[in-house]
């Protein structure tokens, strides 16, 4: 089971289009910087430290699926809300689900504005350029794990 992290964005205007709703492509800013957000507060080091240690760069990503439920405008406050569903050789499934407190979800909870499920794997280099997937680290694993 993994921990679940929670990074909070608050929307500013300039991150909306004309009609004052979220420009899409920031939410994959977000959901990139809740990514390595939920290693941070899992206890996993900077990147350029797990370079030195396990050969890991970051985590790349080499797919994603969004499904965008409600929109989102300046003033809000996000909760970007991040675990990992799933641990796979050399890939791992990151789910996201982005809310906003507002009372007016279900049952007067939080509205749902997206979730998001995106494959992501431990990079490192090539020596001869370019990057290759790793087989997950156990330790890193352990980190994130409940």
């Amino acid at each position: 089971m993994s921990k679940t992290v929670v990074y909070t964005q608050r929307v500013e205007f300039g991150d909306c289009d004309p009609a004052r709703i979220v420009w899409f492509p920031n939410f994959f800013r977000w959901i990139d910087a809740a990514s390595r957000h939920f290693f941070v507060q899992c206890g996993v080091p900077p990147w350029h430290e797990t370079e030195a240690t396990h050969g890991i760069i970051g985590t790349p990503l080499v797919d994603t699926h969004c499904k965008f439920i409600a929109t989102a405008s300046y003033g809000d406050v996000l909760n970007i809300e991040v675990s990992v569903a799933e641990w796979r050789g050399k890939s791992f499934v990151q789910r996201y689900r982005i809310t906003r407190d507002d009372g007016n979800g279900a049952d007067g909870g939080p509205t749902l504005i997206l979730t998001c499920d995106e494959v992501r794997i431990f990079a490192a280099r090539k020596a001869e350029g370019g990057i290759r997937a790793l087989a997950i680290p156990g330790d890193i694993q352990a980190l994130c794990s409940s």
